[in-house]
C-alpha cells in the first residue's frame, strides 16, 4: 500500500537552498561596513567591505605568511587595489641522497659569505619623526607609510640576493609596542638565549636606540647561561669583549632556585628560633655564596676554575648583582625624584618575564612556553629607583640558513610545525648518538657504513626510535608516528634536556666545543640511576669519570655483513665460498625457522647427522624401517592392485 505524501516533509534540494539563504543565514557575507579608498594610480574612488576584528586580533603576532596572505597586506598596507594572476611553481624534491629541507657544508659556507656581505641591510622599521602638533591620523598614515617602504626593502634584499630571511614580526602594531619602550626607556636590554647569543641579538636595533637618543644605553643579558660550561663562557667572553659589545652572563632560572632556597632557609630558621631560641650554628648564606653553591661547575672544574669563574666576565650574575649593574646606567643629569626605565627586549621564549620574576621575587609576569605569550608592553614598578618595560617578544629580521634552525632555537612554535625531518635531522646531527639512547633508553638502528650510512642517526631513524620506544603508532597501518615523536623530541631541546651551545666565530669544532655537556650528570635524573649501573659494569681499570661522548672506533662492519660472511664462509664444510641455497632462502618460513634455531626432527635430522659424520644418507635410508625409506629397483611391469607383473 502507497502512503500518502506528508505534508511535513521537504526536498533535499529545499533543504540544502533553505540551510544555506534561511532565516539568519549568510550573516557573515553581508556587508556591515564599509571603508573609501582612493586607487592613487588613476586617482579614483572605490568602496570596500571594512573586516570586523576583535580586539586581540590586532596585536597577534604575524611571522610568517604565505606568498597570497603578505602580497593582500602589503596591499592592504598600500590602500591600492590588485589583479590575481594564476601561475605554475611545480618543484620536485628528492630525499633519497640528504634532507631537502638542510644544506651541505659548501652550500652552508657560499650562503654565510653572502650574509656576511649585506647584513648591513637588516634593519628595524623606525617611527617617523612627530611632535605635539601631529595629530593622531597624520602619524598613523605616516607610521604606515614607513612601515611599508621597509617591508619592500627586506623582500627586495630576499628576491634579488636569493638568501633565506627569518619569518620576522609583520605586524605593525607589535612594532608599536617597541617605538613606546625605546622612547621611554633609558637603557634597553636584549635578553638572548645563551645557545646561540648572536641568532638572538639585533646589530640595528642597537643602532637605532643611540639615533633616538645619544644618551641611551644598550646591555646584551646572555639568559639561560646556566647551560652553558664554565669553557664556553670564557670562549664567548673572550669574543664579545673583542667585539666591544657590552654583555653579562645571567640564568633566571638559578635566581629562582636561590630565592627559593633563602625562602625555605628563612622559615626554617624562624621556627628554630621560636622552639630553640637564637641559633648559635653561624651566620645565614650570603645572596653571593648561595649562588655560589647552588651552582655546580657543569663541566667538572676544580677549584681553580671555580675561583676564575668569580671573575666579572664569566661570572653569572645573582638578582643583586643584576639590579646593581642596572643602577649603573642611570642618568647623571636627572633629578632625584625621576626613576631609571629599563626596557626588555629580545626574541619570543628567551626568558624575559623569567628574568623579571627573578628580579622581582614574585609571579607578576605570565610566563609560556610557547612563543609570544606577551602582547602589549608592561610597565612594573621593580623599586623606588627602578622600573621595568616589558615589551612583547619579536622576531627581528635577520639571515637565516634554513627553517630547522628557527624550529629548534625556539623561533616558531613546534606545535604549529607542519615539516618536522629537518629540525629533527638538525638535532640528530648536533647531539651524540650515545648520548640520545641514554636520555630516552632507546636504540637507534642506524645504516651500516658499508651500505651507505655515515655513523651520525637521521632524523627518521631518531624519530622511528623514540616513536617505538614510546608507542607512537599511526592508524591503519601502524607505523612509527614521526610526526607525534618530533614534537616531543623537539620540546625536549628547546628546553634544554638535550644540551648544545652554539660555538662563537672562529671555533670550528662545535662537537669538541660542546664536549662536556655530554656525561652523564647532564642525563634525566631518572636515567642517571641506570646508566650509572651500566657504565659500573662496564668500567675498566677503575676510569670513573667515563664520558658517553669517548673516542670509538666503529666497526668496519655492520651486524647484517658479518651475519652474511658467517654463513657464507661457514667452517667445517668443504664447499666454503658455495652457497647451497638460493639467496632468497632465508626470507622464506623455512628459513626463518631455521634461523631461529628451530630442532629438526625424523629423517630430516637423520640425514643431517649422516652428513656431519661423513655417511652417504641413503645408507641411513636403507636401514630405516619405514617404507619411504626402502631401497632396490622397483619392476617395470603393470600393477594390478598391489601386485606387480612377473612377481611370483
Amino acid at each position: 500500500m502507497v502512503l500518502a505524501k506528508s505534508k511535513k516533509s521537504v526536498g533535499l534540494g529545499n533543504q540544502l537552498m533553505k540551510d544555506r539563504f534561511g532565516k539568519g543565514k549568510g550573516a557573515d557575507r553581508k556587508r556591515v561596513g564599509a571603508v573609501t579608498r582612493i586607487d592613487h594610480s588613476t586617482g579614483q574612488e572605490y568602496i570596500t567591505n571594512d573586516r570586523a576584528e576583535a580586539g586581540w586580533v590586532k596585536m597577534r603576532s604575524v611571522t610568517e605568511q604565505g606568498a597570497l596572505d603578505e602580497f593582500l597586506a602589503t596591499a592592504e598596507l598600500a590602500g591600492i587595489d590588485f589583479t590575481a594572476e594564476k601561475t605554475n611553481n611545480v618543484r620536485i624534491i628528492h630525499t633519497d641522497q640528504r634532507n631537502p629541507y638542510l644544506l651541505t657544508a659548501a652550500e652552508e659556507r657560499v650562503v654565510l659569505g653572502k650574509q656576511k656581505a649585506l647584513k648591513s641591510r637588516l634593519t628595524v622599521p623606525r617611527r617617523p619623526h612627530w611632535d605635539e602638533t601631529t595629530t593622531p591620523e597624520e602619524l598613523d598614515r605616516l607610521e604606515r607609510e614607513s612601515f611599508l617602504q621597509w617591508r619592500k626593502g627586506l623582500a627586495e634584499l630576499q628576491e634579488t640576493q636569493d638568501l633565506l630571511m627569518t619569518p620576522f614580526e609583520r605586524n605593525l602594531e607589535v612594532w608599536r609596542q617597541l617605538w613606546r619602550v625605546i622612547e621611554r626607556s633609558d637603557v634597553v636590554v636584549q635578553i638572548v638565549d645563551a645557545r646561540n647569543p648572536l641568532m638572538f641579538r639585533s646589530e640595528d636595533l642597537e643602532a637605532y636606540v643611540k639615533d633616538v637618543d645619544p644618551k641611551k644605553e644598550n646591555l646584551l643579558l646572555i639568559n639561560k647561561a646556566d647551560m652553558m660550561t664554565f669553557m664556553q663562557r670564557k670562549a664567548w667572553a673572550k669574543y664579545l669583549k673583542s667585539a666591544g659589545i657590552a654583555y653579562r652572563f645571567f640564568s633566571a632560572h638559578l635566581a629562582k632556585e636561590m630565592l627559593n632556597a633563602q625562602a625555605s632557609e628563612s622559615e626554617e630558621e624562624e621556627e628554630e628560633e621560636e622552639e630553640a631560641g637564637p641559633s648559635s650554628s653561624g651566620a645565614p648564606l650570603k645572596p653571593e655564596e648561595a649562588n655560589e653553591e647552588s651552582r655546580d661547575d657543569v663541566g667538572g672544574e676544580g677549584a681553580q676554575q671555580r675561583e676564575d669563574d668569580n671573575e666579572l666576565d664569566t661570572r653569572i650574575l645573582t638578582v643583586s648583582e643584576l639590579e646593581e649593574m642596572l643602577l649603573q646606567y642611570a642618568p647623571k643629569d636627572a633629578g632625584p625624584d625621576r626613576k631609571l626605565q629599563v626596557g626588555l627586549v629580545g626574541y619570543p621564549n628567551v626568558g624575559k618575564s623569567s628574568t623579571i620574576n627573578a628580579l622581582i621575587g614574585a609571579h607578576k609576569v605570565s610566563v609560556s612556553s610557547t612563543p609570544g605569550k606577551t602582547k602589549h608592553f608592561q610597565t612594573i614598578h621593580y623599586s623606588d629607583k627602578v622600573i621595568l618595560c616589558d615589551c612583547p617578544g619579536l622576531v627581528f629580521p635577520n639571515f637565516a640558513s634554513t627553517k630547522a634552525e628557527l624550529v629548534v632555537n625556539g623561533v616558531l612554535p613546534i606545535d604549529q610545525l607542519r615539516e618536522y625531518s629537518g629540525p629533527a635531522t638538525l638535532v640528530a646531527q648536533r647531539i651524540p648518538r650515545a648520548f640520545l639512547e641514554a636520555t630516552y633508553g632507546i636504540q637507534i638502528r642506524t645504516r651500516p657504513l658499508e651500505e651507505g650510512g655515515t655513523g651520525i642517526p637521521t632524523g627518521d631513524e631518531l624519530l622511528s626510535a623514540y616513536a617505538r620506544h614510546r608507542g607512537f603508532m599511526t592508524q591503519g597501518l601502524g607505523q612509527p608516528d614521526r610526526s607525534r615523536a618530533a614534537r616531543y623530541i623537539l620540546k625536549d631541546y628547546v628546553n634544554g634536556k638535550l644540551p648544545y651551545v652554539t660555538p662563537p666565530p672562529g671555533v670550528d669544532d662545535a662537537q669538541e666545543f660542546n664536549r662536556e655537556l655530554y656525561d652523564i650528570s647532564h642525563l634525566p635524573a631518572k636515567r642517571q640511576a641506570a646508566v650509572t649501573a651500566a657504565m659500573e659494569e662496564l668500567t675498566v681499570n677503575g676510569d670513573d669519570n667515563a664520558s658517553l661522548l669517548s673516542d670509538m672506533v666503529p666497526l668496519p662492519q655492520g651486524p647484517k655483513s658479518e651475519k652474511l660472511d658467517k654463513a657464507f664462509f661457514k667452517a667445517g664444510q668443504g664447499s666454503a665460498g658455495h652457497l647451497s641455497r638460493p639467496f632468497n632462502y632465508k626470507y622464506t618460513q623455512q628459513g626463518m625457522a631455521e634461523a631461529e634455531g628451530k630442532q629438526l626432527s625424523g629423517r630430516k635430522l637423520r640425514t643431517m647427522i649422516a652428513l656431519e659424520k661423513g655417511i652417504d644418507p641413503k645408507d641411513v635410508q636403507m636401514a630405516s624401517g619405514k617404507k619411504h625409506f626402502k631401497g632396490g629397483r622397483k619392476g617395470r611391469g603393470k600393477r594390478r592392485g598391489n601386485v606387480v607383473d612377473g612377481d611370483d
